[in-house]
């Protein structure tokens, strides 16, 4: 072991295996780390970035995560960036209801998410390290609290439905972070939460290029579905549903090969077409080799 891998945080291996060396994405693209280790895990597959290159905790409780990622640190460019995402979000929601249920959002920012369905719990935790989101999210009326730990007293055992989207790569410990976030679970309630997917085909298509935009500073973990469940039932959680989700047609990857950098959302020329998107897409999705991974999780 040493001070950049430590014993893994999701099983407890020592033994860690060189995954990828090189620079990594550092905020937006175009700005690059020096060059840094990525390692696997012998025990439970989970890859990490070296410890000297991380961003400790105390980076996402100021407004420089935002910043540092070219969004603006207010709650308007939160919600600029962030309101196109929920569709996809609410979809996956899909078929459980919200309705009348207690939630929480974990590492909800200013709150989009919880904007989208406020009409329909009962009562909302936002639970949100950066505070400078704390007053938006007061005066939308949802219960806000800094840390899992902090809305314990009040809350333990009380929230029927729990999200936390793309959080956990970001957290100094994801065991631990979900064994806090099951303990706020009522018996039988469910946390769904996102991340992006390792197993990105994208990685394997482009090992050169692709890996230096993936791996991120901002990013100290790196799952695929079998880390990603190993590390939910270590916390004591039960894997009810993974999914992958992809979201990007294939244009995307072709102007990734065209020009080795990533192409944006809008459609190769000559290739909009809606049919082949979706194929493309379930496709991806179906053999879990998609951009993102989502987990539905259960307190036995």
């Amino acid at each position: 072991m040493s001070a950049d891998f430590p014993r893994c945080a999701v099983c407890g291996g020592e033994r860690w295996r060189a995954a990828w060396r090189g620079k990594v994405r550092a905020g937006k693209f175009g700005s690059f780390t020096e060059p840094t280790e990525i390692r696997q895990c012998e025990g439970c597959g989970v890859q990490r970035l070296a410890e000297g290159a991380c961003q400790d905790e105390s980076f996402y409780a100021s407004g420089d995560y935002r910043e540092f990622l070219g969004q603006g640190k207010s709650a308007a460019s939160f919600y600029a960036e962030h309101d196109p995402l929920q569709l996809e979000r609410l979809n996956i929601c899909r078929p459980h209801t919200l309705r009348g249920k207690t939630l929480a959002d974990i590492g909800c920012a200013g709150g989009s998410f919880l904007d989208h369905v406020r009409g329909l719990a009962a009562a909302a935790l936002a639970i949100e390290p950066a505070e400078h989101y704390h007053p938006v999210l007061a005066k939308n009326g949802y219960h806000v609290f800094a840390s899992i730990k902090a809305a314990h007293k009040e809350w333990r055992g009380r929230i029927e439905r729990a999200f936390s989207f793309s959080v956990i790569e970001h957290v100094a410990e994801p065991r631990a972070f979900l064994q806090e976030a099951r303990e706020l679970l009522a018996p039988e309630g469910t946390l769904l939460l996102s991340t992006p997917n390792r197993a990105d085909f994208l990685m394997e298509l482009l090992p050169d290029e692709y890996p230096a935009f993936f791996y991120r500073s901002v990013h100290r973990w790196y799952f695929e579905r079998d880390s990603l469940a190993r590390c939910a039932e270590a916390a004591g959680l039960k894997v009810a549903e993974l999914r992958c989700v992809h979201r990007f047609g294939p244009g995307n990857a072709l102007g990734w090969l065209k020009d080795r950098r990533p192409p944006g959302r809008g459609p190769f020329p000559g290739m909009a077409d809606a049919g082949l998107d979706a194929a493309w897409r379930a496709t991806l999705e179906r053999d879990f080799r998609g951009d993102y991974l989502y987990a539905s999780l259960i307190r036995p």
